[in-house]
């Protein structure tokens, strides 16, 4: 099939466009080139291509790629314009005769992490990047993703896969836990637009992210390409919300020098409606009136940024970059781990950053096929929790007042006699942790069936804990609290029966030491001694995954692992600014994961395409770490909480399932659920659920697009998103008397959101608005602490060059 453009011009001419399918979906490796003039090139991931120093008179440009028709243009260049570039896009539609053969080659990356044989899903992120939407909500309509956050903007967030969360799932950003960067450094902190592709591992880790994992990882990618752009974006919105980011790069094209930035910010009061539950005034005389009331002690502000210098595209480093990442947050904290009768009004928390980071990246290093690329970050990490007001308030956010008994008529401001908002007296703790990270890794491919990988993490924090609320004395024999992990990963690759069958094979071996030293009193009290924990233990774990392709479309995966998930600092160290209690003897998660999935298509019918994709899991977990279900002695109450293995063995154990449509790249839907079974043993031995978890949920979007809206080349994005999430409770059974544990459900939600995008012709600009929560439903995610309600956002993006 073919086509006829001519253009006037002079030499050294040059055509660019896209290369997609019938679609709309780009075609990454798809061929585009010149046979006259022995002139080719392939298209990249967003299936653009570019073809230079074309030569005048005619010539004929050709795409394929395998699967699909081939298509060609004529085009005439001569000297009579002074036109040099031209745009050609290419619409390939698929040979029938495909679905017969068995060669996958030419795949995107997005479908080549995702048919390796890990239950894995990668989010992209280029459509997110348009509207207001967080990274985190991004996550949260991914099947068997779960997002738990406490509360509004800035609030402690936690991941869910396949029923496990909190550390049992790693997080890193180009392959760094994200824990190294602070607080306030969260994935709300990235913008989609800085993100490449978000990559979900479910219960089996590939050993080159080389992390203890149980429950699963996210790694976010950034985007690392080196053609000079640049990218800022604003919104506001409900609860006096606002936030920024800019981002760019320049790359000086002789020398390969190269300078990158990056900035964010973000400010909300959070003061948006809660209701239900324990939300009462309680009135002069005690008694307690429920109410639907605003946060008013619940503002959150964070800032930071990145700058790197260095070379990109030399012939000694496709990547070597050196700078520094800088962050600080200040949040207010309205209540403990639970949303009691009794909000606070002057406990908040400071924290901020400085960390040094080095990037080196090379492949083909001396020979062909070895490649090499290390990331490091060492630097400093600073929290402060302040809360040394003894006044009590209501959920008016007034003053709580009652009778002066001294005074018989009189009344007065009720003040805790602990003198703070959190039981256990005031504080201005200082919290310092000096940071360390380092990620290693060496491939070599033997040749297109054989590869073999080498990694290795290292984390170290030394940590510093002092109180200006307690004596000089006790300042002076601080609390030191060290905690260093390795772990060290080798796997091997087979790709075999032309790319058909996909095997790795992986193995991990874990160390951590921890070192805790308190000064106490002797006996006798006569003198300050070191009480010294120390621990250091190394474990072994191992895993596969593989994939086999019936036919290109039809593939089936599967996967499992021995995996290994170390305690964090927060589980073992505590957290004063979450309401955390220390636990030294909290022990490793030792879990079996298997994983069974199918994936189907993308498969098209004229304009329809459609994809399912479902898998299913297993998980065995030994000592698993949360809020114990079956402890005696556990530390729990309304304010502070405690990490503690569960005694008794966990299993979650279900079924996951994904359905893709769209039309002729106008119209799409997703579908997708998630049901699982997470249980655990009581301390009376009965099976029971375990808790504060949910364990059905169901995403669904809808997206409509209308092409030239208003103007030509301008384009709409409608969206419509909805999620459900069933009844849990966050208590557990303790015998066969439920008598009671109503009052500790977390009712069934159904959440929807809508949204718009608006794209210029220039595609410079992009405008969007977003309603979330849009019938104002009450949501929650952890212990009954409520989320957002309705809420409006604008958003202004503007970009130069986009990647």
């Amino acid at each position: 099939m073919s086509f006829v453009v001519t253009l006037s011009a002079y030499a050294q001419n040059s055509i660019s466009g896209k290369v997609v399918d019938s679609s709309g979906h780009p075609l990454f490796g798809a061929t585009v080139g010149i046979a006259s003039v022995s002139l080719a090139t392939i298209t990249n991931e967003d299936g653009a291509y570019t073809l230079k120093n074309i030569p005048e008179g005619k010539n004929v440009v050709e795409t394929s790629y395998l699967g699909f028709e081939s298509k060609s243009a004529e085009v005439v260049f001569s000297r009579k314009t002074t036109n040099k570039n031209l745009t050609i896009d290419f619409s390939l539609s698929e040979k029938l005769e495909s679905l017969q053969q068995v060669n996958i080659q030419g795949k995107t990356e997005k479908a080549k992490i995702e048919t390796e044989g890990f239950a894995v899903n990668v989010v992209e992120t280029k459509e997110a990047s348009l509207r207001n939407i967080q990274t985190n909500e991004l996550l949260n309509t991914t099947v068997g993703v779960k997002l738990r956050q406490n509360g509004g903007l800035g609030s402690n967030v936690q991941y869910m896969l396949n029923g496990l969360s909190g550390s049992s799932v790693r997080i890193f950003i180009d392959g760094i836990p994200i824990s190294i960067y602070g607080s306030s450094f969260s994935l709300n902190s990235i913008p989609p637009s800085m993100i490449k592709r978000i990559e979900v591992y479910k219960g089996v880790v590939p050993g080159h992210l080389a992390d203890d994992a149980l429950g699963g990882a996210i790694n976010v990618i950034l985007h690392d390409g080196t053609k000079s752009n640049f990218n800022a974006s604003t919104s506001y919105g409900s609860f006096n919300t606002f936030q920024a980011s800019v981002n760019g790069l320049y790359r000086f094209e002789k020398s390969g020098f190269t300078v990158k930035a990056s900035g964010f910010h973000n400010y909300s009061d959070n003061d948006y409606k809660v209701w239900g539950g324990q939300v009462k005034h309680i009135e002069i005389d005690g008694s307690q009136t429920p109410i639907t009331a605003r946060r008013f002690h619940d503002a959150y502000q964070s800032t930071g940024g990145m700058a790197q210098i260095g070379f990109t595209d030399v012939t000694w480093a496709d990547q070597f970059l050196v700078g520094v990442t800088g962050s600080d947050d200040f949040k207010e904290v309205q209540h403990g781990a639970f949303m009691t009768i009794s909000p606070y009004k002057g406990r908040f928390l400071e924290s901020d950053a400085l960390l040094a980071n080095l990037t080196y990246l090379k492949k083909d290093l001396f020979v062909k096929g070895l490649d090499v690329n290390f990331n490091g970050l060492i630097g400093e990490r600073n929290r402060i929790v302040n809360d040394t007001v003894d006044q009590a308030y209501t959920w008016k956010g007034v003053k709580l007042q009652r009778p002066d008994f001294n005074n018989p008529g009189e009344v007065i401001d009720h003040k805790y006699p602990w003198g703070s908002q959190q039981e256990g007296g005031p504080t201005l703790l200082h919290i310092n942790r000096k940071v360390a990270s380092m990620r290693t890794g060496v491939s070599y491919k033997i040749n297109s069936s054989h590869k073999i990988l080498l990694n290795h993490v290292y984390s170290g924090l030394d940590r510093e804990d002092t109180d200006e609320m307690v004596s000089l004395l006790e300042n002076t024999f601080q609390q030191t609290s060290d905690l260093y992990k390795n772990v060290y990963s080798l796997s091997y690759e087979l790709n075999a029966f032309d790319e058909r069958l996909n095997l790795n094979l992986f193995g991990k071996h874990y160390r951590q030491k921890v070192l805790n030293t308190k000064p106490v009193y002797n006996d006798d009290q006569s003198e300050v001694i070191d009480e010294v924990y120390k621990s250091d233990k190394d474990y072994n774990g191992y895993g596969l995954a593989a994939s086999y392709a019936i036919f290109p479309k039809a593939i089936v995966l599967t996967s499992a692992e021995r995996a290994i998930r170390l305690p964090s600092e927060r589980e073992v160290f505590g957290d004063a600014g979450e309401n955390l209690i220390a636990n030294l003897n909290v022990r490793p998660e030792i879990s079996d994961n298997y994983n069974l999935g199918f994936r189907f298509g993308k498969f098209y019918l004229q304009n329809h395409g459609f994809s399912v994709s479902t898998n299913l899991f297993s998980r065995n977990i030994q000592d698993l770490i949360g809020l114990p279900a079956n402890a005696d002695d556990s530390w729990e109450n309304d304010e502070l909480v405690q990490y503690a293995n569960f005694d008794e063995g966990t299993t979650s154990k279900g079924i996951e399932l994904q359905l893709d449509y769209s039309y002729d790249n106008n119209f799409g839907l997703n579908f997708n659920f998630s049901r699982l079974k997470l249980k655990t043993r009581n301390r009376r031995g009965q099976v029971v659920d375990v808790p504060n978890t949910p364990l059905f949920t169901i995403n669904g979007a809808l997206r409509y697009s209308i092409k030239n809206f208003i103007q030509k080349s301008a384009r709409l994005n409608l969206f419509y998103n909805a999620y459900f999430t069933d009844e849990f409770s966050y208590k557990t059974a303790q015998g066969t008397n439920v008598s009671g544990l109503d009052a500790f459900l977390v009712p069934t939600q159904f959440i929807q959101d809508l949204g718009c995008s608006y794209s210029f012709p220039n595609e410079k600009i992009v405008v969007s608005f977003d309603a979330k929560n849009i019938f104002n439903q009450a949501a929650y995610d952890n212990r009954s602490v409520q989320k957002p309600g309705r809420a409006f956002y604008l958003k202004l993006n503007y970009f130069i060059n986009k990647f």
